[in-house]
C-alpha cells in the first residue's frame, strides 16, 4: 500500500546494479530466504524462529504492504535483475532482509541510505525502527552507521530513530 497521499514508485534506483521493485503480489522466489533458521532468529527472535510456509509468507507480505511501501531488493546480474531481499518502508519501521549469500556486501546500507532520501522527499522529520534484537549486532551497526540512534528499550532489544 502506498503511503497515504503518495504514489509508491514501481522502481527506485539505488545505483547501476541495485534497485528496489515495488511488491506486486508475487513472492514465491522469497521462500528460500524464510527457511534459514539463523536468518529467522534475526527476524522473529530466538526461540520463535520456524520456517515460513507460503501461507505465512503471504500473510507477512500482506501485512507489510498494508503498512508501508514494500519492495524487493534487486541486484543486476548477467541475466538481468534478481531479487536478493526485501524491505518495507514507513515512518515507524523499516524491516529489511538480505538473503544469503548477498549479505555483508553493503547492499543493506545502500538500501537504507536510499530510503532515508525517500523519507526526506516525503517531508518526514523523523523515521524509526521499531526493534532490533540485542543479539543482532550486524543490524545495530548497519542502522547506526546510517545515523540512527537508540531511542527506547524493548523486551528483547532497542528501538531506533533518525532525525532528518
Amino acid at each position: 500500500m502506498p503511503i497515504e497521499g503518495m504514489e509508491q514508485p514501481a522502481y527506485i534506483d539505488i545505483d547501476d546494479s541495485l534497485r528496489l521493485r515495488a511488491y506486486d503480489g508475487v513472492f514465491d522466489f522469497a521462500n528460500d530466504w524464510y527457511q534459514d533458521i539463523e536468518s529467522l532468529e534475526l527476524i522473529d527472535g530466538r526461540g520463535k524462529a520456524r520456517p515460513y510456509t507460503q501461507e505465512r509468507l503471504h500473510k507477512m507480505y500482506t501485512y507489510l504492504n498494508d503498512h508501508g511501501e514494500l519492495y524487493f531488493i534487486e541486484k543486476q546480474t548477467d541475466d538481468g535483475y534478481i531479487p536478493v531481499g526485501d524491505v518495507t518502508f514507513w515512518q515507524d519501521d523499516m524491516p529489511i532482509v538480505i538473503a544469503r549469500p548477498y549479505r555483508n556486501q553493503g547492499i543493506g546500507r545502500q538500501v537504507i541510505q536510499r530510503l532515508i532520501m525517500r523519507a526526506k522527499e516525503l517531508g518526514y522529520r523523523q523515521i524509526r525502527v521499531k526493534e532490533i534484537f540485542d543479539y543482532n549486532i550486524a543490524s545495530q551497526h548497519l542502522f547506526e552507521s546510517c545515523g540512527f540512534q537508540k531511542s527506547s528499550s524493548t523486551s528483547q532489544g532497542s528501538g531506533y530513530f533518525l532525525d532528518l
